[in-house]
């Protein structure tokens, strides 16, 4: 996939931004509306929709991290602010930041507080607020596009252990999630049991048809399905939407947590409230 264009257009209202010695949000969205940039989305491809964000999302981000000037880096950051609220897909993209890329954002902060700009903390505030961040451990600027796709589904794929984790660990819906319902239900003895009652009912009617008319009773052990097969029925229904679940989140019967490497956020969070 070509994004060449798509870069192109970046860097040129980057550049006008920096060429200009811009400082503020309200700069970049002048010029963002001046060039009509949400345009950018008009000719987006109509596969690969996370590659495509994130590649826009990454060379943002490389404006941010150049060493160029103080309002190219702004303008990257305000530039990566506004891609991620303008994009068409709902549920939104969140901004894939690796850790080494996280301590540049919060360089910025620092830089952009000692230059008196206070819409920058209150603008990454904000972003953090709305979990606008994808937070990674891997730099992958340097990457190929499948090595970074890869990457960003193993963090998604962690971040829904998490607040799997979250949702369920302190409450009885998880017993009820991973329930074996025919081990709760003790479905085997259940079958045995039925089963012999089923049979002493027949050999009962037998029996007393000896010394008795039967004909009014012999339909109790004529041909009717056994409970057990009702249970049976009923645990196999309960099993198959409990694989789909398992399906549907990603989630198995054995899971594991990773716990976030949070340092560098923390940190950040320390900075924005001095």
């Amino acid at each position: 996939m070509d994004l060449s264009s798509f870069k192109l257009d970046i860097d040129e209202l980057v550049d006008d931004f920096s060429q200009a010695n811009l400082k503020t949000l309200s700069d970049m969205k002048r010029l963002w509306l001046a060039k009509k940039f949400s345009y950018i989305y008009e000719a987006r491809p109509k596969s690969n929709s996370a590659f495509f964000m994130q590649s826009l999302f990454s060379h943002s981000i490389g404006h941010m991290c150049s060493s160029v000037s103080l309002s190219q880096r702004l303008g990257g950051l305000y530039c990566l602010y506004c891609l991620y609220c303008t994009q068409p897909y709902k549920p939104c993209f969140k901004i894939y930041l690796s850790l080494g890329e996280l301590k540049v954002l919060k360089s910025l902060v620092a830089d952009a507080k000692a230059h008196g700009i206070h819409v920058v903390p209150a603008l990454v505030k904000r972003m953090l607020d709305q979990n606008m961040f994808l937070f990674g451990y891997s730099d992958i600027s340097h990457v190929s596009a499948i090595q970074r796709a890869s990457e960003i589904k193993k963090l998604q794929d962690k971040h829904l252990q998490s607040a799997y984790e979250k949702l369920l660990g302190n409450s009885g819906i998880e017993g009820y999630v991973h329930m074996n319902l025919g081990v709760e239900l003790d479905l085997e003895s259940f079958k045995r049991l039925s089963t012999e009652y089923a049979k002493a009912k027949e050999e009962a009617i037998i029996e007393a048809s000896n010394s008795m008319d039967v004909e009014d009773i012999k339909h109790i052990a004529e041909n009717i399905s056994p409970a057990s097969e009702t249970i049976e029925e009923l645990v196999g229904k309960w099993d198959a939407q409990k694989q789909a679940f398992y399906h549907n989140t990603g989630m198995g019967p054995c899971y594991q947590i990773v716990p976030a490497d949070a340092e560098g956020f923390a940190e950040l969070e320390r900075l924005l409230d001095e």
